[in-house]
């Protein structure tokens, strides 16, 4: 992902902001506020050979700035509408652990809406395991669900390779 994908990617996340299942954010932020928060190594877009238009994202934030936290990362999967069903999270999301796998991340994680089953179930796809749920975390400010308390399910994925002694 590079400032040029910004646009495609800022509309993706917009559109997850707007359905209400994706974010507690209510609105996208700007680029360069994005890029400061989001690991330079860890950002992929999914696009289209024949168009290069972006039909997805995946990025990843630390979790602490304390040394012994240095593997553990949160991180976030957006397709856009038009995209979604057709296996593009799958293959984003494969090539992400791969690419937090090669950076020596031991430990993925997000907090994903109970609501938001097509995310759990491509996680679970994809080696996460459900760790919790956080309940009542905050209130949500847009979507379907503006102004009630939501819940949270908190996934990991740990890896084979990173993180063993």
């Amino acid at each position: 992902m590079t400032a040029g994908d910004w646009p495609a990617v800022a509309e993706i996340f917009r559109q997850g902001i707007d359905d209400g299942e994706a974010t507690f954010e209510t609105r996208t932020p700007g680029w360069d506020a994005f890029d400061a928060a989001k690991l330079p190594g860890l950002r992929l877009v999914a696009a289209d050979d024949r168009d290069s238009r972006v039909h997805g994202w995946a990025a990843a934030s630390p979790v602490s700035t304390r040394e012994v936290y240095r593997g553990v990362i949160e991180h976030s999967v957006y397709i856009d509408r038009a995209a979604r069903g057709r296996g593009i999270g799958r293959l984003l999301l494969s090539a992400f652990v791969d690419a937090a796998d090669d950076a020596g991340v031991w430990t993925i994680q997000s907090s994903v809406f109970p609501e938001n089953t097509a995310s759990l179930r491509l996680h679970e796809a994809a080696g996460f395991r459900v760790v919790g749920r956080r309940e009542r975390i905050a209130r949500a400010g847009v979507g379907p669900h503006a102004g009630t308390w939501r819940d949270t399910v908190l996934i990991e994925r740990r890896s084979a390779r990173n993180g063993i002694d």
